[in-house]
């Protein structure tokens, strides 16, 4: 089988369980890890993968033969990720454009969710801008989202004038003028993280159902592997702490996916237990076996 994982650790500790089971991973190397994606959602490769919460979801709604495996490979906080070269702030997002790589980025789906839950934006009186398409082809942006022209870069745009805001995550561009759009935006996130009990989720790790369905030992020897490594790291008291189990998801991914439907990012609704009985169907476990 071949796998697509950002994190040396989680990768060796995959690798280190599946040849002890005897089905050896082999770790091919994508940078940046979304790339992955496209093939993974399509059944070709990896078997198992990195992947955004956003694209899980989109794949549950339009019937990709992917399920999840709940470990959480990157959780951040996301405040902070509104950005600025000018005096606007967050109060000034209606009626300005905001641009962000795909509308069905994790990142800005995350976003937009606290600009409307938390500062009362309607979120169809902005002038999106968007660059990029997602990772399903099912999938086609709003009719009140703008595509930016062909050749056109998110960080140029920006760091030029051309749009009000940004919303980066890792692509944000070194530049002195930019800063957060909302005041104190890390302690604004660990407030919203304290009061709903958990932080936003970015990447979680998938399977494929037919990986799941014919080397279901070596994908539960693997979940094993890596939710110890990520309870290591939860030991550490971070907020931003990333998780494992089923139970330990729902939160984080629940609230993402009632954003994403919000947004127009899925075309249904999809409920946390689905996911869990897809994973429990193709892998022939209960739900207890994958910490739910």
């Amino acid at each position: 089988m071949k796998l697509v994982v950002g994190r040396d650790d989680l990768a060796g500790a995959a690798e280190k369980a599946a040849a002890t089971v005897g089905a050896p991973l082999e770790r091919l190397d994508v940078e940046p890890v979304h790339k992955a994606s496209r093939g993974f959602l399509n059944g070709e490769s990896p078997d198992i993968c990195e992947f955004a919460v956003a694209t899980l979801l989109q794949a549950v709604a339009y019937g990709k033969p992917v399920v999840l495996l709940p470990i959480t490979a990157l959780t951040r906080f996301q405040h902070q990720t509104l950005v600025t070269c000018s005096d606007l702030s967050v109060g000034d997002v209606e009626g300005r454009s905001v641009g962000v790589r795909s509308w069905s980025q994790t990142t800005g789906v995350w976003m937009r969710g606290f600009l409307a839950q938390q500062y009362g934006v309607d979120l169809r009186k902005v002038n999106w801008i968007v660059y990029e398409g997602g990772h399903v082809d099912e999938y086609t942006d709003p009719e009140w989202v703008s595509r930016a022209p062909a050749g056109e870069k998110l960080q140029k745009d920006f760091l030029e004038g051309r749009l009000d805001f940004g919303i980066m995550g890792n692509e944000l561009p070194s530049d002195d003028r930019i800063r957060t759009a909302i005041p104190d935006a890390l302690d604004v996130a660990a407030q919203w993280t304290v009061s709903k009990g958990f932080a936003p989720v970015n990447h979680i790790i998938g399977v494929t159902v037919e990986a799941a369905r014919e080397h279901s030992e070596t994908i539960c020897a693997v979940y094993d592997a890596m939710r110890e490594v990520v309870s290591e790291s939860a030991a550490s008291g971070a907020a931003q702490r990333d998780s494992a189990g089923f139970e330990a998801l729902r939160g984080p991914i629940s609230e993402a996916a009632a954003f994403a439907l919000e947004q127009q990012v899925i075309p249904r609704p999809v409920d946390f237990d689905e996911l869990v009985a897809q994973s429990c169907d193709a892998l022939g476990v209960p739900p207890a076996r994958l910490g739910g």
